[in-house]
């Protein structure tokens, strides 16, 4: 029969205690038949518990709830009528050796059949010390309602009723305020509570101590303040004695039932010695403060991650697994993880396009539930997301590339590349949670090609057409001898050099075409030449009128010196018309510092969006408002830096966009001719750049998908690295004939994409963040936006008034926050700390400091040399040094033990099989040592993703 409240909690969905809320995951997530999980160790429910205090001796004695635990401690605060946050707790040693003494004395009942709080009542009272008279005061006592603050979901904080009452089926149900608290909802299906009743009482003339273990969980009516099934309940009450002795052991006893090993011991403890075992185990791992070093009162937060529970695991299932539980897997990496099989997506088939027709293969499987799996409101507000994305990414580098092109591509067809190209990728990738975008690697590229064309008057697009002809002939021979496996070879080294020349880059070409702005419109002074004013005339042809700027001989007398016409779509229309030519007609107008305001602008735009990036690490708003502003503060940037811009009526320079949907540079069809101007034997010679931009296109792209196929996203469809190259292959081909941008996958723009797709737990622990279930992996997402960019087409009349030192601040955002994100950077920060004001960093604890300093040496020479090459007229070959880091990280074997290049970088595939036999398995193993690294060993329960969404 089910008691009342019961129905709810009937299903177990254990995760060694930590909540599993959704557990949609692939398989291995949950338990096995056997309730244990995958890995040996069993999986029991989540455990809440609750300490009540006896208070008001010798007055009004009433229960109050003063503390809760689910893997960290709240604390009642009296006095503010509220909750503490959640933070680690910490016990006094006597607290815990006096608890210890009380179990050893008292009353000690396992599975207890108990079926109401009045049968437990009986059993715990039935002690032989006890008169009948005080055991029928302490069990009138013990049925006293106890006082919760609870935090409804209706209602304001509210107070429990105290009073006694007859133990009656009927009271004994759950309250109403109950059943509405809000915890109720953090709390995980088939969780249980554990009650801890401590306090003192004059009439007691020793302690008593009772500890049970209920054989069926039982709910208690009102006894915890959330409805669960108890399973575990203490009791610890003694006579008054100095200090609140008897609170702190209360306190002991929660965290003790708090503590996973603990925990798992005693739910299947035999006796009372197999209690006491339990409790001498926790004792030696506990760790001492000494006192005065440190406040007590202070209250520690929860670490970001948990530390691994591996080296903890209690004796009985150490001799079930064997040695490797207790000593750790020699193969482990430094993280602890297990060491990871053999990508099958990167295994050679040893045949002709061997690896396209296994990726074929296996995404067939998959297709059909690529689209139902997107049947999930969580997919409604990931398109919404990266469309902005999107949108906000082809503006900014729609308006880049017409400006390195000087117009023979533009911002239409930024958009209409991006929609065609993304949406065929999307249907036919093998990873289609990867965006297609231009990034910053090609556009440098395309100044570069645009360059060479211009200054030996080459037609530019037809030239473009047969480097993306060859490029694309280049990209199927890769795919054809199956050179996708050499991304095994791409570790941190190369990673961090390509992601640090891509950020500089941005970063020195926003402030460069800033600084180009402002020669363009220079600074204006009183008495300078530039100071003046700008006057309205009719176009004597009836076209739109034009502004002339005057130039002033004093602030008093303008002369009608002409300096030059300007735009008259960059300033604001004036209230009237300069009639007749006279120099100071009601049309002239002030001239406004267009530098200045542009370089307000600019700086805004970035700080703007660095300001809501920052947003979601703060302290201030609800956690959805901080993410949304987070994940939408580019979009927000450039809105804002609009407005602001509007506000102020500035005539800075706009975005250029075309009024009808035809291509940027006029007098062109969208079909390029294959040779316009240029000779024959171009076609051919086109080879050479389009070798150097299949390299760069092969880098981007793999490195791009290394990033998002990783293990610790927990894909289960599995990736396609030769299918993207082949899907990547075929869109370089219509693109360059349409005279669209080249498009491949975009890091960070695909990393916010699984970022808005990810699957957490519902339910999470007090103080922890939610767990971490894998990526919602479908087609649909990136098909939609895709097709919404297309549609967008047609917001030109809109886009026009967006100015362009609004994106360039962006740009500056991009690669600031790209560049920040990346251990090359702190690295690097290293050279410039004293010793004693580094941070506790990890790697510095296994590899000294000098050997650090020089790692990051090689990597800033490296940087250097790829930036002066970037820089001369041999940029064209900058695609081979970026394939160079390979071959330079290779020769750091030479230079860096195998210990230090696996804490500064990765090993590579070679040293990964041979790790082992060369002696690395103390580094990083679970000894059963008390090493202080093994405590330092955090297991991250969902992948860091640093995001800048553009």
């Amino acid at each position: 029969m089910k008691l009342p409240g019961q129905e709810e909690f009937d299903v177990y969905s254990a995760h060694e205690n930590v909540p599993t809320g959704e557990l949609d995951s692939g398989p291995g997530s949950g338990p096995g038949p056997d309730g244990s999980s995958d890995t040996g160790v069993p999986k029991d429910p989540l455990l809440f518990i609750q300490l009540n205090e006896l208070l008001g001796w010798p007055q009004a004695l009433e229960w109050r709830e003063t503390g809760r635990w689910v893997l960290f401690e709240e604390k009642l605060e009296m006095g503010g009528g509220r909750w503490s946050a959640p933070h680690v707790p910490t016990l006094a040693l006597p607290s815990l050796q006096k608890l210890r003494s009380l179990l050893m004395e008292g009353l000690v009942l396992l599975d207890c059949p108990a079926q109401s709080l009045l049968e437990l009542v009986e059993q715990v009272t039935r002690v032989e010390s006890l008169s009948p008279e005080l055991r029928g005061q302490l069990q009138s006592l013990l049925l006293q309602r106890p006082q919760h603050l609870i935090q409804t979901t209706r209602t304001r904080p509210c107070w429990g009723s105290a009073r006694p009452r007859e133990a009656s089926r009927d009271e004994e149900a759950p309250l109403k305020e109950q059943r509405l608290n809000s915890l109720r909802q953090k709390l995980p299906p088939g969780a249980e509570a554990g009650a801890v009743l401590a306090g003192e009482l004059g009439f007691l003339a020793q302690p008593l101590g009772a500890f049970v273990r209920l054989r069926d969980p039982v709910v208690l009516g009102p006894i915890t303040e959330v409805p669960l099934p108890s399973r575990f309940f203490c009791l610890l009450l003694g006579p008054p004695t100095l200090g609140r002795s008897y609170h702190e052991m209360g306190r002991a006893m929660a965290v003790l039932l708090s503590d996973p090993q603990f925990q798992w011991s005693v739910r299947r403890a035999c006796n009372l010695y197999d209690l006491l075992a339990a409790l001498d185990a926790f004792l030696e791992e506990v760790t001492v403060l000494p006192p005065g070093r440190w406040d007590p009162t202070a209250r520690i937060p929860p670490p970001k991650c948990l530390p691994s529970q591996h080296k903890r695991l209690p004796s009985q299932i150490q001799e079930v697994k064997g040695p490797s539980a207790r000593r750790g897997s020699p193969a482990e990496d430094r993280h602890g993880h297990p060491p990871q099989a053999p990508s099958p997506e990167l295994q050679r088939m040893g045949r002709l396009f061997g690896g396209l027709v296994q990726d074929v293969r296996r995404k067939a499987l998959w297709y059909p539930s690529d689209f139902l799996d997107a049947l999930h409101p969580q997919c409604f507000s990931a398109v919404l997301y990266i469309y902005l994305a999107t949108i906000t990414n082809a503006i900014t580098f729609g308006g880049l590339l017409g400006e390195a092109t000087d117009g023979a591509q533009g911002v239409l067809e930024s958009f209409l590349g991006t929609a065609v190209a993304g949406a065929a990728f999307c249907l036919m990738a093998g990873q289609p949670l990867t965006i297609l975008s231009s990034t910053g690697p090609v556009l440098v590229f395309e100044r570069l090609l645009f360059s060479f064309s211009r200054d030996y008057s080459l037609d530019y697009l037809p030239f473009r057409l047969w480097v993306g002809i060859w490029v694309a002939t280049f990209c199927l021979v890769l795919v054809a001898t199956e050179a996708s496996v050499l991304v095994r070879y791409f570790t941190r080294f190369t990673e961090e050099g390509f992601c640090a020349l891509i950020s500089l880059i941005f970063i020195y070409d926003a402030v460069g075409k800033m600084l180009s702005l402002t020669r363009a419109y220079p600074i204006q002074r009183p008495g300078s030449p530039a100071y003046g004013c700008f006057c309205q005339y009719p176009d004597p042809a009836g076209n739109e009128s034009q502004w002339t700027r005057t130039k002033p001989k004093d602030r008093d007398d303008l002369l009608s010196t002409d300096l030059g016409l300007v735009n008259a779509s960059l300033l604001p229309p004036p209230e009237c018309v300069r009639q007749g030519g006279h120099p100071r007609g009601p049309g002239c107008h002030t001239v406004p510092d267009i530098a200045f305001f542009s370089l307000l602008l600019f700086l805004a735009s970035f700080l703007f969006a660095m300001a809501f990036k920052h947003v979601k690490t703060s302290r201030f708003f609800p956690s959805v408002v901080r993410k949304v502003l987070s994940d939408f503060s580019s979009v927000l940037a450039i809105l804002l830096g609009c407005g602001l811009d509007a506000f102020l009526g500035l005539a800075t320079p706009k975005l250029t966009v075309p009024r009808e949907f035809k291509p940027t540079l006029p007098g062109r069809d969208w079909l390029v001719s294959p040779f316009g101007t240029n000779p024959w034997w171009l076609s051919v010679a086109a080879a050479l750049p389009a070798l150097l931009l299949s390299i760069l296109i092969f880098m981007d792209q793999q490195i791009t998908a290394v990033i998002l196929n990783r293990a610790e996203y927990r894909l289960r469809k599995g990736a396609g690295f030769h299918l993207d190259l082949f899907c990547v292959a075929l869109l370089m081909l219509l693109t360059s004939a349409l005279g669209l941008p080249w498009y491949v996958s975009a890091t960070v723009i695909s990393l916010a994409h699984m970022d808005s797709l990810r699957r957490e737990s519902r339910a999470c622990a007090l103080g922890e963040p939610p767990s971490f279930l894998g990526i919602r992996e479908q087609r649909l997402t990136g098909l939609v936006v895709f097709i919404l960019t297309g549609i967008s087409i047609f917001l030109a009349p809109i886009l026009k008034f967006i100015p362009m030192p609004v994106l360039y601040g962006i740009f500056l955002y991009m690669g600031v926050a790209a560049i920040s994100s990346i251990q090359f950077t702190k690295r690097v920060q290293l050279l410039l700390m004293p010793a004693k004001h580094q941070p506790d960093l990890l790697l510095l604890r296994h590899v000294p400091l000098s050997r650090v300093h020089l790692f990051t040496a090689i990597q800033l020479a490296c940087l250097g040399l790829l930036w002066i090459i970037k820089s001369t007229p041999a940029a064209i070959i900058f695609p081979i040094m970026l394939l160079g880091l390979v071959g330079v990280r290779k020769a750091l074997e030479w230079v860096f033990s195998p210990q230090e290049l696996l804490w500064l970088d990765e090993l590579m595939p070679e040293k990964e099989r041979s790790t082992p036999e060369k002696g690395l398995e103390p580094e990083y193993s679970f000894s059963g040592s008390d090493s202080e690294d093994s405590e330092l060993m955090y297991q991250p329960k969902a992948p860091e993703i640093n995001i800048s969404v553009n």
